[in-house]
């Protein structure tokens, strides 16, 4: 089981943030991407929101740094650990759009791109962005279907219920002879969703258990991952048994990737949390 970042200051959610996130800086957060890259983590991560309805701000948040403007800047500023997009919201965007500028990010990035996706929930996002909401399910299996005929090729074609293309020239292309594609989400099609479709599943807001019971009822490869998070940050300084704990239960569940959260208040702070967890883990 390997260990992952939940990336300060990039999102920040209601109640969920450090006091000192809220005027955090890029380079704060490289120095945060460093001590990842120094201390062997999977993988950082960036959500995406185009943007957030004001009504809806007080409880998903505002903040949301664009994914790739932030990956390509850190990405100059580590080596090894990979870039993790949780999640783009597969509705947003036209497939070869997402190959082109993400493939570019895996160019620049040496091959360290994951591709995390999702079909999305917020319809009032869709609904200022122009984008079908009521049939995402069925466009977002056929834009991964796509994004996998794309994505590392310099001349892809897809021909698909939502999505086709032919003709076209797309270089820069990924770099990376498969790009790892995670799918998001909290229901059991977003996990059947990403074992047919994808290479592994980054649920949220799912319970250890029902996590377990779902995974025993779908079939997926040997290779697949599950990217599973803690239900609160961990402190593995001054709580190092219950973050103990807390990785045991999430191992027992099926994780092959923790995705942590961590009690911090300041960026030595957090670096101090990081080393501690490598450490226990």
């Amino acid at each position: 089981m390997r260990l992952s970042l939940v990336t300060p200051v990039l999102t920040m959610l209601p109640g969920a943030h450090a006091r000192w996130e809220e005027t955090g800086t890029i380079e704060e957060v490289a120095q945060i991407a460093q001590a990842c890259d120094r201390l062997g983590y999977d993988h950082i991560t960036c959500s995406e929101h185009v943007g957030v309805p004001a009504s809806e701000a007080p409880r998903r948040g505002a903040t949301y740094w664009d994914p790739l403007a932030t990956f390509g800047y850190l990405a100059a500023r580590t080596v090894r650990v990979r870039l993790a997009t949780n999640v783009l919201v597969l509705g947003y965007h036209h497939p070869l759009e997402i190959a082109k500028r993400y493939g570019t990010l895996d160019v620049v990035s040496g091959g360290r791109l994951i591709l995390g996706v999702g079909v999305g929930t917020l319809k009032e996002e869709f609904d200022l962005l122009g984008a079908p909401y009521d049939d995402r399910g069925p466009r977002g299996d056929d834009a991964i279907r796509a994004l996998r005929a794309s994505l590392s090729k310099r001349e892809p074609s897809y021909e698909g219920t939502h999505h086709s293309f032919a003709g076209l020239v797309i270089d820069p292309c990924a770099v990376q002879e498969r790009v790892p594609i995670w799918v998001g989400g909290r229901t059991r099609r977003s996990l059947r969703r990403a074992a047919e479709l994808g290479d592994g599943w980054t649920p949220f807001a799912v319970s250890p258990a029902q996590v377990r019971d779902w995974l025993d009822q779908v079939d997926h490869g040997p290779d697949f991952e599950v990217v599973l998070a803690p239900s609160r940050p961990l402190d593995p300084v001054e709580g190092a048994q219950a973050a103990a704990d807390e990785l045991g239960t999430l191992g027992e569940a099926g994780a092959t990737i923790v995705k942590a959260s961590l009690v911090h208040h300041s960026v030595a702070h957090c670096i101090e949390q990081l080393e501690a967890l490598a450490l226990l883990a």
